[in-house]
């Protein structure tokens, strides 16, 4: 058996990993154990009572996060010369079509989210077995998908961030960093539960969100109780 490191033991010490904490008390705790020399991320963990083995059970969406993830996002618009300007503008980091097609078929994949236009997704729809599995595959219902390019480009400049439940029906998003103010932090958690909520599935019966979980880079996560967290 793997012994526990020094700052796992650290962080056992100040949190018991079966209690259930408020929203306010979980973020106090979390930034409390972190040990990294760096800036940690906040990351939250949404089990959802949804079976993502069928179709109109998964959980995909987007949430607008008001204070942002703390994350500069690498974005790559794919469309046509006509809209190359435009996602300049707005912010995009790359911006063509079929030279950087060619680059993600080598296995090019330094970039957070894709932007492109209706018009070239036959052509990026190819490319789906590398793409889906980072989950960076351009989607209508998250935005990415668009004739508005600089639209979409800013809206995930201004935090934007998409989710989707994984194989095991849980939804994991950062939502912030370690530096973020409690107030900060309470705000984006609540913003991305909302949004998960809004999406319940009609299929879907029982107990909808079933744990929340926070935890910062490297840390325990730290159940938090549901009702401390109000949604619309």
């Amino acid at each position: 058996m793997r012994r526990p490191t020094k700052n796992q033991k650290k962080a056992a010490e100040v949190h018991d990993g079966t209690k259930i904490l408020t929203l306010n008390r979980a973020i106090t705790v979390v930034k409390s154990i972190s040990y990294t020399r760096f800036d940690a991320s906040v990351d939250l963990a949404i089990r959802l009572g949804v079976d993502p083995k069928k179709s109109d059970q998964i959980v995909r969406g987007t949430a607008m996060l008001p204070h942002g993830n703390g994350k500069k996002q690498v974005i790559l618009v794919l469309c046509t010369a006509e809209q190359e300007e435009e996602a300049r503008q707005a912010g995009a980091d790359y911006v063509g079509l079929d030279e950087y097609l060619k680059k993600i078929e080598g296995g090019w994949t330094d970039f957070d989210s894709i932007v492109t236009v209706p018009s070239v997704m036959a052509k990026v729809g190819r490319l789906g077995k590398i793409l889906g599995p980072r989950g960076l595959m351009p989607n209508p219902k998250t935005g990415t998908v668009t004739p508005d390019v600089g639209k979409a480009v800013a809206s995930i400049r201004s935090g934007k961030i998409e989710f989707k439940t994984d194989k095991y029906g849980i939804v994991h998003a950062g939502v912030g960093r370690c530096s973020f103010s409690d107030a900060h932090l309470q705000d984006n958690i609540k913003e991305l539960v909302d949004s998960v909520v809004r999406l319940k599935p009609t299929t879907s019966k029982g107990t909808y969100i079933k744990t929340i979980s926070l935890s910062s880079t490297m840390s325990p996560g730290i159940t938090i109780d549901r009702d401390s967290i109000a949604t619309s």
